[in-house]
């Protein structure tokens, strides 16, 4: 061979090598430089920001991955899914921390913890504390206005037109359990008015009465006892006048809490029940029941909805008789008013249904990630097991975290749960008026 001849080979040899080191492998949108195709079909590189929904709402996983349409659709609620179980687990260990974290300090412990377990058990330890220099005789009566949680009925409906094929999202029938629909009501509404301050109530007052109240007490009745003048005494009948504290009854003053309407009445607040008018913005506290979908589609709008729910806070009045340490007692009642309307928040208003969600979601999570070499089989089997691969890459952390955030959820609400049962004292008397759910379990 003539030096020539060798030093062209060479030339061109290096041409090559210049041009392929400067070519990325897995070029975005699945072409090289110049037009040529990607061996590998697809954006074999490419990730969404898997920390928010909308990124991996808009990402094109046939595009990117050069999978089948209903393999990209699995993953894509998995995706969301878990993306949204662990935002509501987040939403919960904020919350409950804050509340268990304040509760102990204003009881005088700590206020500072890693974590909303150990918060609520140095609020337990601390309400223990106070609780026995108020002394055995001490009578703690807890009035509470459950906390709700509203489940957007438009939303989950337009979820389920997107998500499944089947199912149109203008035409998505979404029910919800009866007597659990809510939203604004310009007319008259049929049902329980949530206040939004205190105002004159045509029906039964569950809440505090400042005049003329009849029925019973279980806080301060000051006006008349079973026909004798009470003068702010505990009454265990019929309390006429005003009342401070659990009160089921009339009231002709201003009703602070809920207002059941005897008839049809105006609402200023919001409507549970129905409304003799279009409601707007109706919601659901209860159970909703989607239209027939996919169960991947169904977990991730379950997920999805729940997660942008709204939840009130709890309405919280505690009246305490015959401590032999008043100012313990103050104490305790400043800090239970003041602390426990979040704690309650997860304690009444997700306790049957967060965990039940958060489980049921990170096993459909599970059950896409499990199905990943076969979704990515789809791809052909020369890329297969590198899609696959890029894939688990891009969500397994995602998918790992759903099942992490489910056992948080669980962890966290049955500490609240124990926080809450912890209130009364020496077997003292706690109540709670009605009763709460939580958002969209769909179940």
């Amino acid at each position: 061979m003539t030096t020539t001849k060798k030093k062209l080979q060479k030339s061109v040899a290096g041409t090559v090598m210049a041009l392929l080191v400067g070519v990325p492998l897995f070029a975005c949108g699945g072409k090289l430089p110049g037009g040529l195709s990607n061996p590998l079909g697809g954006g074999a590189g490419a990730c969404p920001d898997t920390t928010k929904v909308e990124a991996v709402e808009s990402f094109d996983f046939v595009a990117n991955y050069g999978i089948k349409a209903d393999g990209a659709a699995k993953l894509k609620s998995g995706a969301v899914a878990a993306i949204n179980v662990k935002k509501i687990s987040d939403k919960i260990e904020t919350e409950l921390k804050a509340g268990c974290s304040g509760l102990s300090g204003d009881l005088g412990g700590a206020s500072d913890f890693p974590t909303a377990v150990d918060a609520c058990n140095a609020a337990i330890t601390a309400m223990n504390t106070v609780k026995a220099k108020m002394g055995a005789s001490a009578k703690i009566a807890l009035d509470v206005t459950p906390p709700e949680c509203r489940a957007d009925i438009h939303a989950y409906a337009d979820c389920a037109g997107h998500c499944d094929a089947s199912v149109s999202g203008g035409q998505a029938k979404v029910e919800c359990e009866p007597g659990k629909l809510s939203g604004s009501c310009s007319a008259q509404c049929t049902g329980t008015c949530e206040m939004k301050a205190a105002a004159k109530c045509g029906g039964t007052c569950s809440g505090t009465c400042d005049a003329k109240m009849k029925g019973t007490c279980g806080g301060k009745c000051d006006g008349k006892c079973d026909g004798k003048a009470s003068k702010g005494a505990t009454c265990n009948g019929t309390c006429e006048g005003k009342c401070d504290a659990q009160v089921s009854g009339t009231c002709s003053g201003s009703c602070g809490g809920s207002c059941k309407a005897s008839a049809s009445a105006t609402c200023d607040g919001t409507c549970d029940g129905s409304c003799s008018v279009e409601m707007q913005a109706p919601s659901c506290t209860g159970t909703i029941t989607p239209p027939k979908m996919s169960a991947d589609c169904k977990a991730k709008c379950d997920s999805d909805v729940s997660a942008k729910a709204e939840c009130s806070p709890a309405g919280v009045a505690l009246a305490i008789h015959g401590a032999t340490d008043a100012g313990a007692a103050t104490t305790y009642k400043l800090a239970i008013e003041k602390n426990f309307p979040s704690i309650l928040k997860i304690a009444i208003g997700m306790v049957d249904t967060a965990p039940k969600l958060a489980t049921e979601t990170a096993t459909m999570v599970t059950g896409v990630q499990g199905a990943i070499t076969d979704i990515a089989a789809s791809a052909g089997p020369a890329k297969g097991a590198l899609i696959a691969g890029n894939i688990t890459s891009c969500f397994g952390g995602p998918f790992k975290g759903a099942a992490d955030a489910a056992g948080k959820v669980k962890a966290n609400v049955d500490v609240s749960v124990s926080v809450k049962a912890n209130v009364s004292a020496n077997g003292a008397s706690a109540s709670a008026s009605g009763s709460a759910s939580a958002g969209a379990s769909g179940h």
